[in-house]
């Protein structure tokens, strides 16, 4: 067998900047996807990982545009599919969503915080002023040194004096309930997307604990 050599070897790749153009222009002909995490626990975010390997097969018809999982921060450019997880405490969630609402053609509210505001929205009961008291200044896990003093800085967003399930902050397309929702049931909505069908979440996946 005859060999071939390095600078021979060399001659048959692509230049680099051909084959990130190459890459990227296969990666936009595919379904662009985005996914944020807002005011929840991230375990509907955890959901997304359980999918495994059923998640490789979507790969040849998918790209994952914007994921919590990634320090991209805004969206850049338009995605057919948004998923939502976690509800909205301050004006940040709100932009965000906004911005989500804005850049998808269908936007999913994913798990229990997303749909209804699940348990951060329990400080809805009581009044803003209490729950700061409560966390800050009167917590019964303080030491009696420590200070007593209400965190403040520009870059905190103000926060909401209610916490609001997504739909009331922009039309939602689809609601994947679960806290969280199992991760079949996140890979049966993306895949009846993905491939052209109508959401249809059997009983024994879909879930409201």
């Amino acid at each position: 067998m005859s060999s071939i050599k390095k600078n021979e070897i060399a001659s048959y790749e692509l230049p680099a900047t051909q084959l990130d153009e190459k890459s990227r222009k296969a990666r936009d002909e595919k379904i662009q996807i985005a996914t944020i995490a807002l005011c929840g626990c991230w375990g509907c975010t955890l959901s997304f990982l359980d999918m495994d390997e059923k998640m490789i097969d979507l790969f040849d018809k998918i790209a994952i545009t914007r994921s919590s999982f990634s320090d991209v921060k805004r969206i850049p450019h338009r995605c057919a599919i948004g998923f939502v997880e976690g509800g909205i405490a301050n004006e940040e969630n709100i932009e965000t969503l906004i911005h989500f609402r804005e850049n998808c053609d269908i936007l999913i509210s994913v798990g229990a915080c997303a749909i209804w505001g699940g348990v951060p929205a329990m400080r809805n009961l009581v009044s803003l002023e209490d729950c700061f008291k409560e966390a800050y200044l009167e917590s019964p896990t303080m030491l009696p040194e420590q200070e007593k003093i209400l965190p403040f800085h520009e870059d905190l967003p103000p926060i909401t004096n209610k916490v609001y399930p997504c739909h009331e902050i922009v039309k939602m397309d689809y609601f994947l309930p679960g806290c969280p929702p199992d991760g079949d049931a996140i890979f049966k909505v993306l895949d009846d997307l993905a491939n052209g069908r109508e959401v249809d979440l059997p009983r024994e996946i879909n879930r409201f604990d």
